[in-house]
């Protein structure tokens, strides 16, 4: 298995020759043997200054204010998080991080919403707070699942699939932006805290734009590495959901956030973690399934896999399995 992250060129696989194409989707299967790959992209650089820049601004309020804004009942799938409750599944200590999470708002009679309305709750976000933030943080959103759903091809290509494959599966799909604060690790309240300790990510593939700082790291050949993309990349890595998918071809993406220990400021990043539909049946496709790979998993559906997984991050509030110290 390769232990190297490459570097690799949506524009070249949209825009490129029959080689070009080949040459890119290589290189995209290669490098997900690391559950992590470097792209170039076209989002616009404005648009990230923007939403960082208010993204900011809302972080900075006085935590009182912030807390207006968490949404009860919503299991941390919309509005504010305080930091010490997101707890990685292989750890007892909460993640030291606070966070702004939002998706599409859909409308009150799309038939996802009525069918599954935990998944598609009503955005809460600090328009109050940061005049103008919904419609920059929803233009982020529509961005990002472009993007994702464009380098999804590249993945469906690899896995001898029609490039639209994922197409209908993401399209109205429960896909959640992140906007995370870590805090200095000089506030940390007791040993044992870290940024964010290892985990994988539940959905399909997730994309990370931009941090303000290094801290990233992913697991692979048994040790950690520092994820670092050439200027003016996306950090994409892979999730559970594509995991079962491709009954284990395609491996999850295990990374943790660990502050350098010369690093006493803190850090900001967005990610948006790509979901289909929650109908959608997570069963691994034929292509993956073989007689040297023989069938993994059992078919799950993503809506039941995603809300086991907020039940074991802590972040069902009438199930804390793990509380602030």
């Amino acid at each position: 298995m390769s232990e190297d992250i490459l570097d690799v060129d949506l524009l070249a696989f949209e825009r490129g020759s029959d080689s070009q194409r080949k040459a890119v989707v290589d290189g995209v299967m290669r490098s997900l043997a690391t559950g992590f790959v470097f792209t170039s992209h076209d989002l616009s650089e404005d648009m990230l200054d923007t939403t960082y820049a208010m993204l900011f601004e809302f972080f900075n309020k006085p935590l009182e204010e912030k807390r207006r804004y968490i949404a009860a009942g919503a299991n941390g799938q919309t509005g504010y998080t305080d930091v010490l409750v997101e707890t990685a599944e292989v750890s007892d200590k909460p993640d030291w991080k606070e966070m702004l999470n939002w998706g599409k708002q859909m409308e009150p009679g799309h038939p996802m919403r009525r069918k599954f309305p935990q998944a598609y709750p009503d955005q809460v976000l600090p328009e109050a707070s940061v005049p103008g933030i919904s419609k920059v943080l929803y233009a982020f959103h529509d961005a990002m699942i472009d993007l994702q759903t464009r380098f999804l091809r590249i993945i469906a290509v690899g896995l001898g699939c029609k490039d639209s494959f994922f197409d209908e599966m993401v399209d109205n799909g429960c896909a959640l932006n992140r906007a995370i604060r870590y805090p200095s690790m000089k506030q940390v309240p007791d040993e044992g805290h870290v940024w964010a300790a290892e985990h994988g990510d539940i959905n399909l593939i997730t994309a990370l734009p931009r941090a303000t700082a290094k801290g990233l790291q992913v697991k692979t050949g048994g040790k950690w590495i520092d994820a670092v993309p050439p200027a003016g990349h996306v950090i994409l890595n892979t999730g559970i959901m594509l995991e079962r998918l491709t009954n284990g071809v395609i491996p999850i993406g295990w990374h943790r956030v660990v502050a350098d220990p010369d690093f006493d400021g803190e850090r900001y990043s967005i990610v948006q973690f790509c979901h289909p539909r929650p109908s959608t049946l997570l069963a691994p496709l034929p292509t993956c399934v073989t007689k040297d790979n023989p069938l993994r998993y059992p078919t799950v559906t993503a809506g039941d896999a995603l809300d086991e997984v907020i039940y074991r991050i802590n972040l069902v509030e009438g199930a804390r399995r793990v509380t602030k110290s």
